[in-house]
């Protein structure tokens, strides 16, 4: 079982065996570990649906305010493949805390940042520290319950992992309409300071190990940091700069591009690399990997971008943005416990194969959009992708971890979750170029059909003229306002149309999952894998 590859993985790198156990009832750990990570999956969905707030408190536009989930994802991506190697120098637990301390602490400052730099800084501080509690508090639950328990304890994680998803958007929707959306992040410190002092108290203690095994590839990581930070830097600012018009975006194209081509043939070469990159390139890893940075990109750009869209198009309150996505979140939450049960018998690839088929219908029910859709209309596509999400999720684990080494495992789950990252800061990076891209498109075509010339303007221009005629304004405020009119209808127009394509692009990406998905080899089922988030 992958569960008892996992123990045996720590036991070597240092953390205590099954048979050494505390005393500590393991329910106890299983939750406040669960606690860790419902704080931090909470925070990179809370601030999904405030990015309107921030960028007004702020003075910036929404599109530098999506940094501050971009930043996260990427620093969270990158901290995911050196935790393995801290887990063991430091002891899984020392580790733990640190990171838990940090994430507290960061929460706090992003509370008080007073300009969108230090709000970045923060939350890169936050990423950073999210990062390396994730795969740490999944070796600390295979080690705390006996293989036959481990099931049980992954779904109390996996659960608290899908409550925080359905928490978030709300939470965060409410307190930024009722308080500020500062108190998303504070909300954090007093949990968090909390949750570190019930640990330290209750997890038993690891000695780490600082043996030649944990050797740590400097170079590779500093490799892996700059391909994934220029990426995302020439992503998000690509078409604010005028792409290679510009200095700027040259220079980290650049810097994306050599980090990549050195990175490879390092790794290669390396006995202990940060990436195992014959790992990643294998036909089973390699498939899951990036099915599941598809879907990352899909989960998080639609987690953005769907609030985002009920709000500036709709009218929407923050509240009622987070609560589009409730109704899915409670369908995945459901789904988390039906797929647990048919993923012993069904095997993976056909279960990935069917959500990434939901995935692709949800999508195409969001190209649908206009004006008068409804609140429920909405909630149902989110529901649609929330029987999607659970039956790639899970079941991926199971395929990734098909063939992998006991000493491998550790890094096999880091790269699962930062492919999930990876993908989900790429993803939302895409969905904001192509938003803006296509709404200038979309803009400027509909403008060649308005025109003095055309009898439909000029019968749309009298009609409305007359309309506010019957308001009470002289002929020349009435046919001003009509034309104010008109021009707003065009803006409108093109934001609809430009979502529309946003999310045929998913749609898209939903839709090249199913191949790969194809692709994969059966596996031996009943195993049980670590859970990721």
């Amino acid at each position: 079982m992958a569960g008892r590859r996992v123990s045996d993985a720590t036991a070597r790198a240092g953390g205590p065996t099954a048979g050494a156990r505390a005393s500590t009832n393991p329910w106890i750990i299983a939750v406040l570990v669960a606690l860790a990570a419902f704080m931090e999956v909470l925070d990179t969905t809370i601030a999904n649906v405030v990015l309107p707030y921030i960028a007004g408190g702020m003075g910036v536009s929404e599109d530098e305010a999506s940094w501050v989930v971009t930043t996260y994802l990427v620093s969270n991506a990158v901290s995911l493949v050196a935790s393995p190697y801290l887990a063991r120098l430091l002891g899984r637990k020392t580790f733990f805390l640190i990171c838990l301390g940090l994430f507290s602490i960061s929460s706090l400052l992003c509370a008080q940042a007073w300009n969108l730099d230090s709000l970045l800084l923060f939350r890169i501080l936050q990423g950073v520290a999210g990062g390396g509690m994730v795969p740490v508090s999944q070796s600390i639950l295979a080690d705390a319950f006996p293989p036959e328990k481990r099931g049980q304890a992954f779904a109390l994680f996996g659960v608290a992992v899908v409550v925080a998803s359905v928490v978030g958007p709300t939470l965060g929707g409410w307190l930024a309409d009722n308080l500020s959306w500062r108190w998303c992040f504070l909300i954090n410190g007093p949990v968090g300071f909390a949750t570190m002092a019930l640990i330290a108290l209750l997890l038993p203690a690891d000695k780490p190990n600082q043996t030649k095994q944990a050797r740590f590839d400097v170079v590779g990581f500093l490799l892996v940091a700059s391909f994934l930070g220029a990426l995302e830097v020439v992503l998000d600012r690509g078409l604010e700069d005028d792409w290679f018009g510009s200095t700027f975006i040259v220079t980290f194209a650049v810097i994306c591009a050599l980090a990549f081509v050195l990175m490879i043939p390092w790794e290669l070469s390396r006995k202990d690399p940060v990436i195992d990159m014959r790992m990643v390139g294998s036909r089973q890893f390699g498939a899951c990997f990036l099915v599941m940075g598809a879907t990352g990109a899909i989960l998080y750009a639609t987690t953005q971008y769907l609030p985002l869209m009920v709000q500036t198009e709709f009218g929407y309150t923050a509240t009622w943005a987070g609560l589009v996505l409730t109704p899915g979140g409670f369908v995945t939450m459901v789904m988390m416990f039906i797929v647990g049960q048919v993923s012993s018998r069904i095997q993976p690839k056909y279960l990935i194969m069917t959500g990434a088929v939901f995935a692709a219908i949800s999508m195409y029910q969001l190209t649908n959009v206009y004006g008068d859709l409804d609140f429920w209309t909405l909630a149902k596509t989110r529901m649609a992708l929330g029987v999607g999400l659970p039956l790639i999720f899970i079941p991926i684990l199971a395929a990734s971890y098909e063939g992998i080494p006991a000493n491998r495992v550790d890094m096999a789950s880091a790269l699962i979750n930062a492919a999930r990252n990876t993908g989900g800061s790429i993803g939302v990076s895409i969905a904001a170029n192509v938003l803006t891209h296509r709404e200038q498109f979309h803009q400027s075509r509909l403008i060649e059909h308005v025109t003095p010339s055309s009898q439909q303007y000029q019968d749309t221009l009298q009609q409305v003229t007359h309309y506010f005629a019957l308001q009470g304004f002289s002929p020349s405020d009435a046919q001003a306002r009509a034309t104010a009119w008109i021009g707003q209808q065009v803006q409108n127009q093109s934001a609809y149309l430009s979502y529309v394509d946003v999310f045929w692009v998913l749609m898209l990406l939903s839709l090249a999952a199913v191949p790969l998905a194809m692709s994969l080899r059966k596996v031996k089922l009943g195993g049980q894998a670590p859970a990721a988030h």
